[in-house]
């Protein structure tokens, strides 16, 4: 009797995201074309596409779908699936940052997916650390390492999230001064660095002003239009960590602003 191949069941986020990828590359894609990329039956691929337009990612097309860029400046993803977009080169940018920290420094990891990975390759690197985050995924990886000291703000659990913001969380940044602080952004559009949403950029500006030094963290995606709320600009970073994905304009942009930018090589980490 032949052998069977087993398929192997994809998360609904991560498949989400992958389809969400795959009309990123391609453009509107039929149906069947989705169902033989994700290697799944086309009933899921259906289920998944209603589940991405009601979210406002795509457009339904006569058998197919097509990525719509979302008009909205409060446009947000969805966060299970933002957390498997653009993976690889979260994972590439998080290595790098990492690789930054030296021992017994004071790091502030901010709410983004991208930081997320910064922590987990710094947990790689089990050197004496003093973390700061106001997000409860980023305090549970950290916890782990015994020879971090884990700290987190006080605030509101945002809901549909795992993140604190809040007053509190800004009253308790105006008495850190830590050495470092990773930080995500919604959008960064020529000099201004933009969120969605108003409690999260207030906590982003109090971490700004806390820190000696603050990094960058954004995949080659987030160079495009405003987000809601402006939450800092170019001239308060002092260095941006990002894909190859990136334009080259971007980047000669970034050159004539004199703000320190690394390029890594999303190709070389692995989902």
């Amino acid at each position: 009797m032949p052998a069977t191949t087993k398929r192997v069941e994809i998360l609904p986020a991560k498949r989400r995201a992958l389809i969400l990828e795959h009309l990123r590359a391609h453009g509107a894609t039929p149906i069947g074309e989705l169902a033989a990329a994700l290697g799944g039956s086309q009933s899921t691929v259906r289920r998944d596409l209603e589940h991405l337009m009601e979210g406002g990612y795509i457009e339904r097309t006569h058998g197919g779908a097509l990525l719509v860029p979302p008009s909205q400046a409060t446009f947000e993803r969805e966060a299970s699936i933002n957390a498997q977009l653009r993976h690889r080169q979260k994972v590439a940018i998080g290595r790098a940052a990492a690789a930054m920290l030296q021992p017994r420094e004071s790091v502030i990891f901010e709410a983004s997916t991208t930081v997320l990975e910064a922590a987990r390759a710094a947990t790689e690197r089990p050197m004496p650390l003093t973390v700061i985050t106001n997000s409860l995924d980023i305090a549970l990886v950290c916890a782990e390492v015994p020879t971090w000291r884990v700290v987190m703000p006080g605030g509101m659990l945002r809901s549909g999230t795992h993140l604190l913001v809040g007053d509190l969380g800004d009253t308790f940044f105006k008495n850190v001064h830590a050495d470092v602080c990773f930080m995500g952004a919604g959008a960064v559009t020529r000099t201004v660095l933009t969120d969605a949403w108003f409690e999260i950029s207030a906590l982003k500006r109090a971490m700004i002003q806390s820190t000696r030094r603050t990094v960058l963290l954004v995949d080659s995606s987030k160079f495009t239009v405003p987000a809601l709320c402006t939450f800092g600009d170019l001239s308060a970073i002092d260095h941006i960590v990002t894909d190859d994905g990136v334009a080259p304009e971007i980047l000669a942009e970034l050159g004539a602003l004199r703000v320190k930018v690394t390029v890594v090589n999303a190709g070389a980490a692995a989902d």
